[in-house]
């Protein structure tokens, strides 16, 4: 039986994933058919229907599991220490360019990777006015430099790229 949480459940989402994500490097979403997966995977369609509504309800899992991966990496991050913080994201980002890639491509609702802010951050700033201007103003700015970064290859190395974001801060 093919229940919502068995092994082989959980194969062929990950076959249907990594086949979706490897289409995706070289696709737009809406140039990408269930056809073409089963193709990839040498699933049955009835297994990608089993799993998936279409196209974007796979696209809007995919988004979510990345996101929940992206988090589960900072969940320990210490705000005060900015420094390690966004080293340790600089290096994550450059080993796994595909991944942030490829969020970036399913976030055609224009959504951000850096959608937490932690309001300790504001204290430690001394911002309290217009802080939801703030919040916007670093989630903007942190995913445009990380876009950036992404679409020249990551040609800078971490390090660079944590002083980079320090410079950003030196206002502060």
């Amino acid at each position: 039986m093919n229940t919502r949480n068995n092994k082989r459940r959980k194969d062929s989402q990950e076959k249907i994933e990594k086949a979706f994500i490897e289409l995706l490097q070289t696709r737009q979403i809406k140039d990408i058919t269930v056809s073409d997966l089963i193709k990839r995977t040498e699933l049955n369609r009835s297994t990608f229907y089993a799993n998936y509504l279409d196209i974007f309800d796979l696209a809007d899992k995919t988004r979510r599991k990345l996101e929940l991966e992206f988090s589960n990496l900072f969940a320990d991050y210490d705000y005060f220490n900015e420094r390690s913080g966004a080293l340790k994201m600089f290096r994550h980002i450059k080993e796994n360019q595909i991944f942030y890639q490829t969020y970036f491509k399913l976030c055609y609702d224009d959504q951000h990777l850096i959608s937490t802010y932690d309001p300790r951050r504001a204290e430690q700033e001394h911002i309290s006015g217009n802080l939801k201007y703030h919040i916007e103003f670093f989630r903007n700015g942190l995913n445009a430099i990380i876009k950036l970064w992404l679409a020249g290859g990551c040609q800078e190395s971490p390090e660079e790229m944590a002083e980079v974001l320090k410079q950003e801060y030196r206002g502060r």
